[in-house]
């Protein structure tokens, strides 16, 4: 039996679309995905509710922010 391989969330793509872009879309998701710091109470508890719309689920502060990331500090980390 040969190892299965770790794909990430690019891997429902299977053969298509190429590394490159499958890439891009397995680093946007994982940081989309990922619990962020509220603005507001700096607690690590922000997700994303929709495309730009951001919610605590702490203390319910609801912002506007980028569409897949809550501002631009996330991408530059």
């Amino acid at each position: 039996m040969g190892r299965k391989k770790i794909v990430g969330a690019s891997g429902k793509f299977g053969a298509r679309y190429g590394k490159k872009q499958k890439a891009k879309f397995s680093e946007i998701e994982r940081i989309q995905k990922k619990k962020h710091i509220c603005p507001r109470c700096k607690m690590k508890y922000v997700e994303r509710e929709s495309a730009g719309i951001w919610l605590c689920q702490k203390c319910g502060y609801k912002f506007a922010g980028l569409s897949y990331f809550p501002s631009m500090d996330v991408v530059k980390e």
